[in-house]
């Protein structure tokens, strides 16, 4: 499992470098004297996504598991990735009314997280939204998601309104509060964004050369993050992750989106997310003439 996430990760990073990605405008051509926003490309953190569980559904937790095994093993993983990294095309996902009289996958999401889980009219895009389609089809399950602000998510399945979290989830304890995790599936990890014309990080190569910089900042200074994120543990401090927190304050947003576009605005100093969203929201905004 380990070797598998391993090339993965390493054809992943090659596919987003080379090629562009529907979910995800290259960035290749883009104009960087109109470039608004940009990534810095050091990762600031390492974690592991993972579905959430209802901790009463003990028999879904084994056939997630069982599900995530073998889409990483016979290629349908890869496939889904490279609809959002690489050359193919993403699937759109629909979702039925919920119905108690019918046997139900209920899935919470947040769709505002790129490319992981989005909305286009009305289907859903992105990884887990794929994964979850064929969740519930290898379940013989009706799909229903219940798209939701992200910090509500796990607390939603733990209240057994929904049986599974899919939201581009980072598995952390306090979470296990509400859910049960299934093993991980895909390797992530949080970059800071900044003005395109910020020199300040050009020279970095390590985390420990950003986190220098960033701590020579003081309360004057803001970071966006998504509320609930690793993101927002990272820069106000948490002492399960060992994240000794920043100078700056942390200002929290619904969304990846609505933080840069608050950067872009000039209301914020940086912006810290997940590194995969980092990239189709800087992209998206550096596109918009």
């Amino acid at each position: 499992m380990k070797t598998i996430k391993k090339t993965l990760a390493v054809v992943l990073c090659a596919l987003m470098v080379v090629t562009c990605f529907a979910g995800c405008s290259s960035s290749e051509g883009t104009d960087t004297e109109t470039a608004k926003v940009k990534v810095i490309d050091v990762e600031l953190t390492s974690e592991e996504y993972a579905f959430g569980v209802d901790k009463d559904q003990a028999d879904l937790l084994e056939s997630v598991n069982e599900f995530i095994a073998e889409i990483q093993s016979n290629g349908k993983f890869d496939e889904i990735c490279n609809n959002y990294f690489g050359d193919g095309t993403p699937v759109a996902v629909t979702s039925a009314e919920e119905d108690s009289s019918k046997d139900q996958l209920l899935v919470a999401t947040n769709a505002a997280f790129e490319p992981f889980e989005y909305t286009q009219g009305d289907s859903y895009y992105g990884i887990d939204m794929e994964i979850a389609s064929l969740l519930a089809e290898s379940l013989g399950k009706e799909l229903v998601i219940k798209n939701m602000d992200f910090d509500s998510v796990c607390l939603s399945v733990g209240q057994h309104k929904a049986d599974i979290a899919m939201a581009g989830l980072t598995v952390k304890a306090e979470r296990e509060e509400y859910v049960t995790f299934s093993t991980s599936y895909y390797s992530a990890s949080q970059k800071l964004i900044v003005p395109a014309d910020n020199t300040e990080f050009d020279d970095c190569q390590t985390a420990d050369d950003v986190v220098a910089i960033l701590n020579t900042k003081t309360s004057d200074d803001k970071i966006g993050v998504q509320n609930g994120t690793t993101g927002q543990f990272y820069v106000e401090g948490d002492a399960d992750w060992e994240f000794d927190g920043l100078p700056a304050t942390c200002v929290g947003y619904k969304n990846g989106s609505l933080a840069v576009q608050d950067l872009v605005n000039g209301n914020l100093t940086y912006v810290i997310i997940d590194s995969a969203p980092a990239d189709c929201i800087t992209e998206a905004i550096n596109a918009v003439a």
